[in-house]
């Protein structure tokens, strides 16, 4: 049974976005009566009977609803945006169907890449949270500058992710023991020395991702994926 998404279910009786509204008719050519599942991206699925099916609108029953367990620990990425939006939204998509509750895109002296647009973002990981038939959705956050950003109040153990020399916690040693992580993840080029001794001096630690030295999007999903085995999935 294919999902939906469906960000805003109150009531028993739903009326389906728009664009999963014209997939419903004009693709799947879908008839009154039949069962879907929908997803509201906060941990609830449902089993919906379709009422009204038209070019403009299509309305469904909830029948059942079920609800999901969050992951017990989570995984929040500040990535720096890449030059190539294509590798970007590649890391999104990927780290939505591995598992990933908060993306952050930060503003870094290197950075290749200064906006982003959040709404073609969003769409990335909405089609790969339902192919991957998520009952949570990611939160992506607006960019921000990694100043900004990393004196901001955080409950997660803090990591920087970085290639100059030093002592660093390893994947190992970091996931074993798992907590709600946070993970900064720098641009090509890296993180400049001043940034990791800011990040240092607000309660990061250094993190190493291992010998190679990896590109920025390949960098966040080795984080996304460690993280996902040593927590068991």
């Amino acid at each position: 049974m294919q999902l939906f998404y469906c960000p805003e279910i109150i009531d028993d009786i739903v009326v389906l976005p728009i664009d999963e509204a014209h997939h419903i008719f004009h693709v799947l050519r879908s008839k009154s009566g039949e069962n879907i599942q929908l997803t509201n991206g906060k941990g609830s699925l449902y089993i919906a009977k379709l009422l009204e099916i038209s070019k403009k609108t299509v309305t469904a029953e909830i029948i059942n609803e079920i609800k999901t367990q969050p992951r017990k620990n989570t995984l929040h990425i500040a990535i720096a945006p890449t030059k190539n939006i294509d590798r970007l939204e590649w890391f999104l998509e990927k780290a939505t169907e591995i598992g990933i509750e908060q993306i952050t895109p930060i503003l870094c002296q290197r950075s290749e890449r200064k906006e982003v647009k959040l709404e073609r973002l969003e769409k990335v990981i909405i089609s790969a949270a339902k192919q991957s038939r998520k009952a949570y959705f990611p939160h992506l956050n607006p960019i921000i500058s990694l100043e900004k950003f990393i004196i901001l109040n955080f409950n997660e153990t803090k990591l920087i992710a970085h290639c100059d020399e030093g002592e660093k916690k390893t994947l190992i040693e970091t996931f074993t023991n798992a907590t709600d992580t946070l993970i900064l993840i720098g641009p090509e080029g890296d993180f400049v020395p001043k940034e990791i001794e800011l990040a240092m001096a607000n309660g990061f630690s250094s993190l190493s991702l291992g010998l190679s030295r990896l590109r920025t999007e390949t960098a966040a999903l080795h984080a996304c994926s460690s993280f996902a085995i040593f927590n068991g999935e």
